[in-house]
């Protein structure tokens, strides 16, 4: 008997913007799959391609960005190259995002009652009483209070937490197979934020919902995750279940974001930090683009170094990993 498909395959990912100072390479090589009922976290420091890779799964790539190659299969169908008629079907219903930016969600024009029951009945064949009243309970699964009222409201009379809880709310509403959050809780207080953080787990074991959680935060991810990806200037450097990468990094640039978390440090000793920042998309250093930033770095690293599997259910793009292996 054949296993089962992925909800979310995606296979040598290329994403690039073909701007006048150059060529970006955004998403480089990006392979990465997530089943039914999964949670994977992407983590990496702002321009590490995190975003973009959640935008191209939606084909939501703007020129002067286009996909360049690689594959994207949800349940086995290929979307790289699917019409926009088949794209709208598939977003919102069986694939919903969740943006950073609610502004990006909310129409402002548009009372709430009306943008989430558009989202409904745009899909769905449910009458406007029924998702009037699905409307109003999804606003309440994330903590509205008051839901019947706010749902009167437009999106200026709402707080940008409030925005952004009724823009997760949105996502939720037509229980998708698939659900990609970029950054949905940065707005948000530490309450409402292990809220939100838990109707998302309960709607991945209820429903076999694939959740694709993109942050800068270990924090969140190291409880909310199954597996952790780490992405660094495009590339996934590093994979696995998400105990062994918080618990045994394998990347230096892995351990250096586990060790820079404040907590991790004693009451007056300086906070740990990754030296350097970020390099320019535009201007890669030659092999490792983590070489630069690195202790380890040596000859070696002028190579460009290929993914390994150190160990069963890791993976790693690095010639000197932290540690050799998780914990026996």
């Amino acid at each position: 008997m054949s296993a089962p498909k992925p909800t979310l395959a995606v296979e040598d990912l290329c994403t690039y913007f073909f701007t006048k100072s150059g060529v970006v390479k955004a998403v480089d090589k990006v392979s990465f799959e997530i089943g039914a009922g999964e949670v994977l976290g992407l983590v990496g420091e702002s321009g590490s391609g995190k975003t973009v890779t959640g935008f191209s799964i939606v084909g939501l790539i703007d020129q002067p960005g286009r996909i360049v190659s690689g594959s994207i299969r949800y349940k086995g169908e290929e979307l790289i190259g699917a019409s926009e008629e088949r794209l709208r079907h598939i977003r919102g219903n069986r694939i919903a995002m969740i943006f950073q930016d609610p502004t990006m969600t909310l129409n402002p024009v548009l009372r709430i009652d009306t943008q989430l029951v558009e989202a409904i009945t745009a899909h769905s064949d449910t009458d406007a009483r029924t998702a009037w009243e699905q409307s109003r309970d999804a606003l309440g699964q994330v903590g509205i209070p008051s839901p019947e009222e706010r749902l009167k409201c437009y999106p200026h009379e709402l707080s940008g937490g409030m925005r952004q809880r009724v823009a997760i709310a949105i996502a939720f509403l037509n229980k998708p197979n698939l659900i990609i959050a970029d950054e949905p809780t940065t707005a948000l207080d530490v309450t409402i934020q292990a809220q939100i953080i838990y109707e998302a787990q309960t709607l991945c074991r209820k429903t076999g919902t694939a959740l694709l959680w993109i942050t800068h935060d270990l924090a969140v991810v190291a409880g909310l995750a199954d597996r952790i990806c780490v992405m660094y200037a495009g590339r996934i450097v590093e994979e696995g279940g998400a105990d062994n990468v918080i618990d045994r990094p394998l990347h230096p640039y892995t351990a250096g974001l586990i060790g820079s978390v404040p907590s991790h440090n004693r009451r007056g000793k300086r906070l740990a930090q990754i030296p350097g920042s970020t390099p320019s998309l535009l201007n890669l250093p030659e092999g490792c683009a983590f070489r630069t930033r690195c202790k380890f770095n040596d000859d070696t690293c002028l190579e460009e170094p290929e993914v390994t599997h150190p160990a069963k259910d890791r993976s790693l793009r690095c010639f000197h990993p932290v540690s050799r292996g998780p914990a026996p």
